[in-house]
């Protein structure tokens, strides 16, 4: 019965952890967790950037489809994309014979503070982004 109750009391003392181990754990998640979150963040963006070029790009070809059947651009009214409507605005600026179609960052969601900021393509498919970044568009 002696050995049964040492066998008891071993494993009993055997289990647990030592704050020194909880301490260490915790060092270690917060180093790996301020070194992944900043790059997720970032690939969120980028994964939203993608989206609102995307869209961009078929209102591009719904404006030349439109220039083919009217002969002109002025008269398309520009539709809201609902998949970036929380990140990005649209807007166009449409003459007769142009177009610059332009994708805004909210100022209120996380877009804001994108690298590439406000982006534009034309009707000769020149691409500009409004800061200095040179990798924006593909």
């Amino acid at each position: 019965m002696l050995t049964r109750l040492n066998h008891r009391f071993k494993f009993v003392q055997a289990t647990g952890f030592t704050l020194m181990e909880l301490m260490i754990t915790l060092v270690v998640m917060s180093i790996l967790v301020g070194i992944a979150y900043p790059s997720y963040t970032e690939q969120v963006r980028k994964g939203r950037r993608a989206d609102a070029q995307g869209a961009m790009l078929e209102r591009v070809q719904d404006l030349e489809r439109w220039n083919t059947n009217n002969s002109t651009y002025a008269t398309y009214t520009l539709a809201q994309d609902p998949r970036i409507s929380a990140y990005y605005t649209l807007s166009a600026t449409l003459a007769a014979t142009t177009f610059t179609i332009t994708a805004t960052p909210v100022s209120t969601s996380d877009q804001a503070i994108d690298r590439c900021g406000t982006m534009s393509i034309t009707n000769a498919g020149v691409k500009t982004v409004s800061t200095s970044a040179t990798t924006c568009w593909p």
